[in-house]
């Protein structure tokens, strides 16, 4: 607005003039600041009262800038949900992003990643998902894995990446001794031990021990074992470090050994292997049915024909392992056998698995098997009365019964590693003849 002031008004003495002409411009000042739009003016500040609030896809929380303030400012972005999920039984990811009406698009780009696929296909009853998501697409992706390590899965502008987040745990040697009255698991769980050590505890000495038929109310056991500790807490029990058990008056002993590639190994204090050729029993089973019997009486043909392995009871389903390492020579279908895995080893030695609802998956002909691999699971197909094993052990096709034939040691500590191997295991051993209790320190 442009003010011109004239040099006088005729009549008017110069002072009065002069008052008019100051009187005149203040108006018009005012005219002019009031004609002004409001974006002109300096922002007005309407204290922390009158600021708006926003939560930002980080989950934090974030005043909005004053309408019209002149300095640029990104947009706040939109408010994120975060949904914590229970697994339930039978659940997939596909029937959870269902449920949580989620965009499947994002389910497929994530699976569509090789590191990613095998982390996510697989989900167990009552594990906990984390997922944060907004208007139906996933923002992000949480999973523990395992103790100690939990998946993170992140959308970025390009798509979806993952890193897995490794938190160390705290480990902790405990040591647990029991004399058995009744059972190895009763006698076990008195001493404050998990099932998963107690199991390990038999698998440990298996190929010497038939922790079904053998053990007898007197046999003793200790055990020094790991314990896994995040964040203070207890999370699961470690690998057993040495254990010595004594059954019916003969002392077991063994322990575990980690060589300098790494891989760990069990053995006698003398460094002779406790891992056999074969394993004494390829199943978990919860008693012998039928024994190794050449003129064995038949419960479905009704007739005395040769029974030329051991039958192993067990729930179907249960799991079936190679006894030793090998080639699979046939799994398919064989006559009263029914479903059934023939595995061939070296020396001519071949055992024969029957009676299976299922193989593994995979499993063909012509494939090697290690020691302890699955290769199928425990059914009643064939000439079978009810679920069980039907375990056969050849020696140049002639039937030896497997409970009772001498299984052949594996490769012991070499020269090189003995320096090693005393070293690192002399103080685990001593551990073992450690005074405790008074049955115990007897023997």
């Amino acid at each position: 607005m442009r003010i011109v002031i004239q040099p006088g008004i005729p009549g008017l003495a110069p002072r009065h003039g002069r008052w008019l002409q100051a009187l005149a411009c203040a108006v018009l000042a005012w005219a002019w600041y009031r004609a002004e739009p409001p974006a002109a003016r300096a922002p007005e500040h309407t204290g922390a009262a009158g600021q708006a609030l926003t939560v930002a896809a980080d989950g934090q929380a974030s005043r909005a800038a004053p309408e019209g303030n002149a300095t640029p400012h990104a947009a706040a972005p939109v408010a994120y949900s975060t949904t914590t999920v229970t697994v339930g039984r039978n659940d997939t990811l596909e029937r959870i992003f269902r449920r949580l009406e989620l965009d499947l698009a994002d389910l497929a780009s994530m699976r569509a990643l090789p590191t990613l696929r095998a982390q996510l296909d697989r989900l167990y009853p009552d594990e906990v998902l984390t997922l944060q998501h907004r208007d139906g697409a996933l923002l992000g992706l949480e999973r523990r894995l395992a103790p100690g390590e939990t998946l993170k899965v992140r959308r970025e502008p390009d798509g979806f990446a993952s890193e897995l987040l490794e938190i160390p745990l705290q480990t902790e040697v405990r040591r647990a001794e029991a004399v058995i009255d009744s059972s190895l698991f009763e006698a076990a769980g008195k001493a404050g031990m998990k099932d998963q050590t107690t199991l390990a505890l038999a698998e440990l000495f298996g190929w010497d021990i038939d922790f079904v038929l053998d053990i007898r109310p007197g046999d003793s056991f200790v055990v020094a074992y790991e314990q896994r500790f995040e964040d203070g807490e207890y999370v699961q029990d470690g690998p057993i470090l040495a254990a010595k058990f004594v059954n019916q008056g003969h002392v077991y002993r063994a322990v575990r050994y980690v060589g300098p590639d790494g891989n760990a190994s069990y053995f006698t204090p003398e460094g002779t292997s406790l891992r056999k050729a074969f394993l004494r029993a390829p199943v978990a089973f919860t008693r012998v049915s039928s024994r190794f019997n050449p003129s064995r009486h038949h419960p479905v043909l009704n007739l005395i024909r040769a029974h030329k392995g051991v039958d192993y009871a067990a729930p179907t389903g249960t799991p079936v392992r190679a006894a030793g390492d090998g080639r699979v020579r046939l799994a398919g279908r064989k006559g009263g056998y029914g479903n059934v895995v023939e595995l061939e080893h070296a020396r001519g030695i071949a055992t024969v698995y029957g009676h299976l609802d299922r193989f593994a998956r995979g499993l063909r002909a012509g494939q090697r098997v290690a020691q302890g691999q699955l290769i199928g699971y425990v059914g009643m197909t064939g000439l079978a009365t009810g679920p069980h094993l039907h375990y056969e052990y050849r020696v140049h096709g002639v039937p030896r019964n497997p409970q009772t034939i001498r299984l052949v040691d594996a490769t012991p500590i070499g020269d090189a590693l003995r320096a090693d191997f005393v070293a690192k295991t002399s103080g685990l051993i001593a551990s073992l003849d450690r005074a405790g209790s008074p049955a115990l320190a007897a023997r």
